[in-house]
């Protein structure tokens, strides 16, 4: 448990605080998402850390602002396999994908709704939102949904997302790839019951933009994304059977973790910058792991986010570093809320064919941080534009220079770079002002 010095003017903890540490910065991380209020923006997503009231009692005690409740659905309850789990590992060991799969909750419905009622009543200060899957017929929604609500909890999530075992039952993705029936489903929740109703979308869709307008069109008060994304993450060689192995068989499952996230970001993007779905609220899910991931979320649309590998990996205790984290840089920033930057990144974010096609960026090497391992040059020399001269110094080491004539500022040599700043782009003055793809006389469809 970190206790930090506080800056706090009155020595008052700030909304989101939890009870057993004390915060070290003055930003007010409060939420108010969908009209679900938080004290932080850091929600566990629905999945096993939500499974039950232990779980969450104990979350809530670390500090996260809320939960979305695993998944509940009809009785007789479903049945899980043993095992559930594989990874995708880095060249360290460390998890970068995470797969899993496991149904929605395997415990009854009667037990999860007197468990929700209970947790609510005693953190009545802190977001409690069901998710949600029953069969795509409306007499089941109609059934659930007022059991539901009778728990007191903040709002619903409709998991039209999994994609492992309940679509084959006609749910979850089944749901959530065809527009039509999202909109239909979440009509029928504003319909028979008076809660906020989140719509948690499938990334295993040619284009996420429609069913967020199916969902705004039935009446969703926001969205929820990504859930994870068909894989197989590896395979045990001498038995032929991928990983998680259940017997002598297994199947593909849901990614998550870390390797999500650039697909998530783009996805939250697309529909932030979508015209028909730029006012919808946006619950933001896909590798968050740091308070950096959090706030790059929210600055490309995300009201909340919502974690779930991180925490299966590293514990509920993840949360104060990110509320720290993302406290103290808010601080700095000059962000006195999480509104102050929420979408700030949407306006920057466009098409392909509005980029400044004159707008020119060269890679320079400092030579007193280049170590002479040679992995810009190989890397621009084989697979780029050869743009990287290998030469020799008077001691016989090697020394690397950019050909700025054939530099065509693709970034290669920087990622490839093992020395932080020792390659860096440089922006050069071209001297001729924006024009975009539309306007350029190299496309033959340019506008007249």
């Amino acid at each position: 448990m970190t206790i930090h010095t506080p800056l706090n003017e009155d020595n008052a903890r700030p909304a989101g605080a939890s009870d057993d540490h004390v915060v070290s910065y003055k930003a007010d991380l409060s939420i108010n998402f969908a009209g679900i209020r938080s004290p932080n923006p850091f929600w566990l997503a629905s999945a096993p850390p939500t499974d039950k009231a232990y779980n969450v009692v104990r979350a809530f005690e670390a500090g996260w602002g809320g939960v979305v409740w695993k998944t509940l659905g009809e009785d007789p309850a479903a049945v899980n396999v043993s095992s559930r789990y594989s990874a995708h590992y880095g060249p360290n060991g460390e998890v970068s994908g995470f797969n899993n799969i496991e149904l929605i909750t395997d415990r009854s419905l009667e037990i999860n709704l007197r468990e929700i009622t209970q947790v609510k009543k005693d953190w009545p200060d802190h977001a409690l939102i069901v998710s949600l899957m029953v069969p795509c017929e409306e007499e089941a929604w109609k059934t659930i949904l007022p059991q539901v609500e009778a728990t007191g909890c903040d709002g619903i999530e409709l998991n039209f997302g999994c994609p492992h075992g309940m679509p084959e039952r006609g749910m979850g993705a089944a749901v959530g790839q065809v527009p039509e029936y999202v909109e239909k489903v979440t009509r029928w929740c504003k319909t028979y019951s008076s809660l906020p109703v989140i719509v948690k979308l499938t990334p295993n869709i040619t284009d996420v933009r429609e069913p967020a307008k199916a969902a705004w069109r039935g009446g969703a008060d926001a969205v929820s994304l990504i859930n994870t994304i068909n894989s197989i993450t590896h395979l045990d060689l001498d038995r032929m059977i991928a990983h998680p192995i259940v017997g002598d068989r297994s199947t593909h499952g849901g990614y998550c973790g870390s390797a999500v996230k650039p697909i998530a970001l783009n996805m939250v993007a697309e529909i932030a910058r979508t015209p028909e779905t730029a006012t919808l609220p946006i619950s933001g899910i896909g590798g968050i792991s740091t308070w950096e991931d959090a706030a790059e979320f929210i600055a490309l649309g995300a009201g909340s986010v919502q974690v779930c590998t991180a925490a299966m990996l590293h514990g509920f205790r993840i949360v104060e570093e990110m509320k720290d984290g993302l406290g103290r840089w808010m601080d700095k920033q000059g962000y006195q809320k999480i509104d102050d930057f929420t979408r700030a990144a949407v306006p920057n974010t466009t098409d392909w064919k509005q980029l400044d096609m004159n707008y020119q960026v060269i890679a320079r090497i400092d030579q007193d941080k280049c170590i002479g391992c040679g992995r810009c040059y190989i890397a621009c020399e084989d697979t780029s534009h050869q743009a990287i001269m290998h030469l020799a110094k008077d001691n016989g080491t090697a020394k690397y220079e950019v050909k700025d004539a054939d530099c065509v500022g693709c970034n290669l040599c920087e990622i490839t770079c093992p020395v932080d700043d020792c390659i860096t782009m440089e922006v050069q003055d071209t001297g001729k002002p924006y024009m975009n793809w539309m306007e350029d006389p190299r496309n033959p469809h340019r506008a007249a």
